[in-house]
């Protein structure tokens, strides 16, 4: 039985505070934050059309132009790398969808999607070797992209949340300060939700608890190795796992102590969007409307997931009610923490708190990083209507 644990009542501290200065306004437009990059895109006062100088409006319902259609197909083959082979998971799922139902192909877009790990990814969208992939984080990105002078441009942040939780073997402590003198699991490192969450608790690693390495990715396993209280795991994974194999565990969600956070990725670089601008849009175009299905479906794409990894051979040994499990968690977060505007528009108050919180967990070097080159919402905010659909042309 897993047990969810209420956040301990902690002193808010200023990046708590800023998370939650979101608008919820119901009636706001897409775009709740600001454009933070050379935008090639606008939109008309009916947020029915979309274009720039190099390509016709995008019209709902219209034909798609043909000089747009053109422009984009001179962007040639446009490559995407997911970030978790071919998982059903935030910033691939969709990619898949809008793959599988054509949604590329009518854009007049030539895309090849590409099983990859978020880790690999970033020297190959840096060089342009390809121009679209899956990132674990914001803050992933961004680290990356300043230790490397990478001209990354986030175009759609899916969950606004972090993903990583600690699973504590049952038994175990209960409450943050019960993990103090404690030995922690690890996969390379602990993630940075879950580093944060401690670190507000006044617990740091080497001195307030230690951390070990594991071995392999298997949960069922990790909860049997002595000597360590607990991992850190995904949301839509790990405990997925270990409930369906019956074993008791709690949950210590970095959420519940108010630490940001996000998942589900998806960027470019700054060479391909001033290149090929209205490419860059329709990619993201049809990846949201392909996100907007699998929200609706989820076990649908969870399906189309499959097939894809099936197809590629299922080198993870990913099974289909795990996908099935996996997207349906993460659809209800993404659904969950895209209310205030539509789905995967970037906010920049909620991107700003989540750097700020892992920056005093010693990421981008213990210095808070200017985020403004890493983000676009002029691409996304595009694609949509007044109403939050996908602006397509018929």
């Amino acid at each position: 039985m897993t047990r969810r644990r209420s956040p301990l009542l902690l002193t808010l501290v200023p990046i708590v505070l800023l998370a939650a200065c979101g608008d919820d306004d119901e009636g706001a437009d897409p775009t709740t934050s600001p454009s933070t990059a050379d935008a090639p895109t606008t939109t008309d006062s009916t947020g029915d059309s979309t274009g720039d100088s190099t390509g016709g409006d995008v019209v709902a319902g219209q034909p798609f132009p043909a000089d747009r259609c053109a422009a984009n197909e001179a962007a040639g083959t446009i490559t995407y790398l997911s970030g978790f082979d071919f998982a059903a998971t935030a910033s691939i799922v969709e990619v898949l969808v809008a793959e599988q139902r054509g949604y590329f192909d009518e854009l007049c877009l030539d895309v090849e999607v590409k099983p990859s790990f978020s880790v690999a990814n970033y020297p190959e969208i840096a060089a342009n070797n390809a121009q679209f992939a899956s990132g674990g984080s914001f803050s992933e990105v961004v680290d990356f992209g300043a230790a490397n002078d990478a001209d990354f441009v986030v175009v759609a942040v899916e969950g606004k949340t972090g993903i990583d939780a600690l699973i504590v073997k049952d038994g175990g402590p209960t409450d943050l300060e019960g993990l103090r003198g404690s030995t922690i699991g690890v996969k390379g490192r602990i993630t940075s939700s879950v580093a944060a969450m401690l670190q507000q608790a006044g617990l740091v690693e080497g001195d307030d608890y230690t951390t070990v390495l594991l071995d392999g990715f298997d949960p069922k396993v990790h909860i049997e190795v002595p000597n360590i209280v607990g991992f850190p795991g995904y949301k839509s994974n790990e405990p997925q796992q270990l409930e369906a194999a019956g074993i008791p565990f709690t949950l210590l969600d970095p959420a519940d102590y108010g630490i940001p956070g996000s998942f589900g990725i998806l960027y470019t670089n700054a060479e391909f969007v001033n290149e090929h601008p209205t490419a860059a849009q329709d990619f993201v175009r049809a990846a949201m409307r392909g996100l907007a299905d699998a929200v609706a479906d989820p076990d649908a794409a969870a399906a189309i997931a499959v097939e894809f990894i099936n197809a590629n051979g299922n080198a993870m040994f990913l099974s289909p009610e795990g996908e099935t499990a996996r997207w349906n968690v993460d659809a209800g977060l993404v659904a969950d923490t895209n209310a205030n505007t539509a789905l995967g528009v970037p906010e920049f108050d909620l991107l700003t708190a989540e750097v700020t919180a892992y920056a005093e967990i010693g990421l981008f070097g213990g210095e808070v990083p200017d985020i403004t080159p890493y983000v676009d919402t002029a691409l996304i905010g595009g694609v949509y209507a007044g109403d939050r659909t996908v602006i397509w042309p018929g």
